[in-house]
């Protein structure tokens, strides 16, 4: 097994292959972190909660999406930094964007409470 830094893959041998290949490390309890994200504008009743939890299925992350009484959006997720924002960037990409006129990112430790990306409230 051989570690690349700059990629934060290891080569593993696939003897039955014959060739090696680059698989993702998995992050280590001290990287991983939270992000909690408020979002409004047009965010409820256009399908934001399910596009979000659809987007969250190819990111190593956990969470809940939920909506809130005074028509705010609130995303909770916990993962990699970097994959954390990798799913932010998804989210806007989705299409969900042009309902979105301000998203309050704060970012924390991980709390470790969270096993799946789940739709919530």
């Amino acid at each position: 097994m051989i570690f690349l830094p700059a990629t934060n893959k290891t080569l593993q041998h696939a003897p039955a292959f014959g060739f090696m290949s680059a698989v993702p490390d998995k992050p280590k309890a001290a990287d991983r972190c939270r992000m909690e994200i408020f979002y409004s504008g047009r965010v409820q009743g256009v399908g934001f909660r399910y596009l979000t939890k659809s987007t969250a299925a190819g990111f190593e992350i956990a969470g809940t999406v939920r909506n809130l009484s005074d028509g705010r959006v609130e995303l909770i997720a916990e993962g990699a930094r970097e994959e954390l924002e990798n799913f932010r960037a998804a989210i806007r990409d989705s299409g969900l964007k042009m309902f979105i006129r301000d998203e309050a990112v704060t970012w924390s430790e991980a709390r470790s409470e969270f096993k799946s990306f789940e739709i919530v409230g």
